[in-house]
């Protein structure tokens, strides 16, 4: 496996891990905002090089920095401000438009959005499930670890046995690997989960959690599989430099981001 990645990895994860751990709601939100400032600025990159468009940068990066301030709302309003807010971004790009005298076009305002709904909507997801869940600072565990999972074993079984490609959109990406993902994420939320009902006395039912997990990993591939099919359409190898080993912050939370909304779903179903 690539040394640098396995550091860069070894380095991001206490990080993440005294965030989620210590910081209060508010440490959550400004650093989870923080990080889709700069994934967002990473995919408008993509497209301004790779295709010419021009997104409109300031209503993204808006959209972002509000996921700091999102636990401002009373708890119940949070899901409907989102669906507020979503028609109120159109609108915001059109008046752009507009008052522009149509400097930009249909594509600049459709990767502006893209980009928002992508990136923004999906990580707030993050931050629902950290504060809104009855032990959410121990469920949210489970995204990151499905998604850590699936790709550390994704990689190294796809290294040392994967012999059957399956899609164009990513041809490194085999179908051994992908089993080894799934098989990888269940392995690494039932050690979890035994944590969590031996160590910090909470009731997770096992195969709950394992079915989660597998629903979950598929979805993280899938995650990963789209942000290539991004990459591919921009023409570029990855979103930045940022992380040595990983690429961009974008490369680095693209199963994430995808996992993070279906995370919350299934968990308000349990």
């Amino acid at each position: 496996m690539n040394v640098k990645r396995v550091v860069s990895g070894l380095v991001l994860f206490p990080i993440v891990a005294v965030v989620l751990i210590f910081g209060n709601q508010y440490v959550v939100d400004v650093v989870i905002a923080t990080i889709a400032i700069m994934s967002l600025h990473e995919f408008y990159k993509a497209f301004r090089t790779g295709r010419k468009a021009r997104p409109i940068d300031w209503i993204g990066y808006l959209a972002a920095a509000m996921i700091s301030v999102i636990h401002v709302l009373p708890r119940g309003w949070i899901l409907r401000t989102i669906g507020v807010l979503l028609p109120c971004t159109i609108l915001l790009l059109f008046l752009h438009v507009i008052i522009t005298n149509s400097k930009y076009d249909i594509k600049d305002i459709a990767v502006t959005f893209f980009g928002i709904f992508y990136i923004v909507i999906f990580l707030m997801f993050i931050s629902i499930i950290h504060e809104n869940l009855p032990n959410g600072k121990f469920l949210i565990w489970y995204a990151f670890f499905t998604a850590w999972g699936t790709d550390i074993f994704a990689y190294i079984v796809g290294k040392s046995f994967g012999k059957h490609h399956f899609t164009k959109v990513s041809p490194n990406k085999t179908i051994e690997g992908c089993i080894g993902g799934i098989a990888g994420a269940i392995l690494l939320v039932f050690l979890y989960t035994l944590v969590c009902n031996y160590v910090f006395n909470l009731d997770f039912s096992y195969l709950t959690m394992i079915g989660i997990a597998f629903v979950l990993s598929i979805i993280s591939q899938v995650g990963d599989l789209s942000a290539s099919s991004i990459k591919r359409y921009t023409g570029i190898k990855d979103f930045s430099n940022l992380i040595p080993g990983h690429g961009g912050m974008l490369d680095r939370i693209d199963s994430v981001i995808f996992i993070a909304p279906f995370a919350y779903f299934l968990f308000m179903l349990i």
